[in-house]
């Protein structure tokens, strides 16, 4: 899904939105951050949703967000969801063969080739100040941090009816995302992490590209797209395959447990085709990738809402290229057992204090391990087909993830006043009433 830049958000709206009033007693204590103010995010958006998180740069990685908490006006308790989540490699190989780049582990996304916040960058935010992990003492302006709108939330109208006859109550509210982003520069590309921390607890994980296209990268036209005059240069095609390495602590007790969950046909009823969903819990380390109706949780095995159901985070993948160049690159997600020696999705032998013969995330899951603690680590793929549109600077385009809450409140993290009493067998509908 592409986020647009909002043009009208202006400083004194983000100001007002990370400093709108809480309703009394709406939020509990959260736990003491394990990280300095400058490196704590703590913020809450206009319908009391409160995001809390420790950041810091990364030479090779960039922006880490660590310890990431989540409480809403209905659950005011502070929930921790990650223990950290990350870039863990950028792959870009070129359609003509000749070119191929791990710019995390060859570059890197911090240090010199972080960019300081500048004119139009974060408009709207607040620039925040942090070390680029290079090591130097200097602070620089690299993180903004900004409230935007996201558009309608929800939306419910519901028929009642009292001693005056029919009554209809709408239920309806705009949402608000809290935005941590960085901007690396990496020659010709320019790259922004963002993770986008949503008000209904979801969490979404961002790769924007802009900047130019490399020069003198000619290709013959079944690798490459005339850009220019006429057909005299044919830039060539290319791949942007990001992972990103999550590391879950649902509840800040660990031990999640990955559920993978198919639906097939299961015959046929008196209308229409029957459907049967089967959960496999995936206990050792592995590989997987997407089919028909495949869907991946990751799921507490001790911690519950207060339906009783336990806690757990769907990932949702959106468009996605499958680069079928290299066997690291082609699941869509693997699962393995947490190792401080993993790393980098591919380019992982770099690391001196490592075995060297754990270069992918391949590597990582060949010897099965059951998984106790299990780290996610999401591929994400962009085929890179140039246009004359790319000239100059380049419009953004995205690539990423969801993390979607499952169960994780009992209802809504929304759910406004009036529905509060609705939880469990719906309410039945009007006579003659459908949809």
């Amino acid at each position: 899904m592409t986020y647009r830049k909002i043009a009208a958000v202006t400083a004194l709206l983000t100001a007002a939105l990370l400093g709108a009033a809480v309703p009394s007693g709406a939020q509990a204590a959260a736990p003491a951050p394990p990280c300095s103010s400058s490196a704590t995010v703590k913020e809450t958006l206009p319908n009391g949703t409160t995001w809390q998180l420790c950041w810091r740069i990364h030479d090779k990685a960039g922006l880490i967000l660590e310890k990431v908490f989540v409480a809403t006006k209905r659950n005011p308790q502070p929930v921790q969801v990650l223990d950290s989540i990350r870039l863990a490699q950028l792959h870009v190989p070129y359609d003509t063969g000749d070119m191929e780049f791990d710019d995390l582990t060859d570059l890197g996304m911090g240090g010199y080739y972080l960019e300081t916040l500048a004119g139009e960058d974060c408009k709207g935010g607040s620039a925040r100040l942090g070390s680029d992990g290079s090591g130097e003492p200097k602070q620089r302006e690299v993180l903004c941090v900004s409230a935007e709108p996201s558009g309608l939330a929800y939306r419910g109208r519901e028929e009642t009816w009292d001693d005056n006859g029919e009554k209809s109550v709408l239920s309806s509210d705009q949402g608000h995302d809290l935005v941590l982003r960085t901007i690396s520069k990496l020659s010709w590309y320019e790259y922004v992490t963002e993770y986008r921390l949503h008000d209904d607890g979801q969490i979404s994980a961002r790769l924007g590209a802009t900047g130019d296209l490399a020069p003198d990268t000619e290709a013959d036209a079944a690798r490459g797209w005339p850009i220019g005059k006429d057909a005299n240069y044919y830039s060539t095609m290319h791949y942007h395959n990001a992972f990103w390495r999550v590391d879950f602590n649902v509840a800040g007790k660990g031990g999640e447990r990955v559920d993978q969950y198919d639906t097939t046909l299961d015959g046929r009823g008196e209308v229409t085709a029957k459907l049967k969903t089967a959960r496999t819990t995936i206990a050792k380390e592995g590989t997987f990738s997407k089919v028909n109706q495949r869907w991946w949780r990751v799921t507490s095995q001790s911690s519950k809402n207060t339906d009783g159901h336990l806690r757990s985070y769907e990932l949702v993948t959106g468009g996605d290229d499958r680069y079928e160049g290299h066997p690291e690159t082609k699941p869509d997600v693997t699962f393995s057992q947490k190792n401080p020696c993993e790393k980098y999705a591919s380019g992982n032998a770099s690391d001196p204090e490592c075995p060297p013969d754990r270069r992918t995330v391949l590597d990582f899951v060949k010897d099965k391990e059951k998984m106790t603690d299990p780290v996610m680590w999401v591929r994400v793929g962009f085929h890179h087909v140039p246009r004359d549109e790319d000239q100059s600077p380049m419009p953004m385009h995205w690539q990423g993830f969801d993390l979607v809450p499952r169960d994780f409140t009992a209802m809504n993290q929304l759910t406004p006043d009036e529905r509060a009493g609705q939880n469990g067998n719906p309410q039945p509908e009007p006579s003659g009433a459908q949809g």
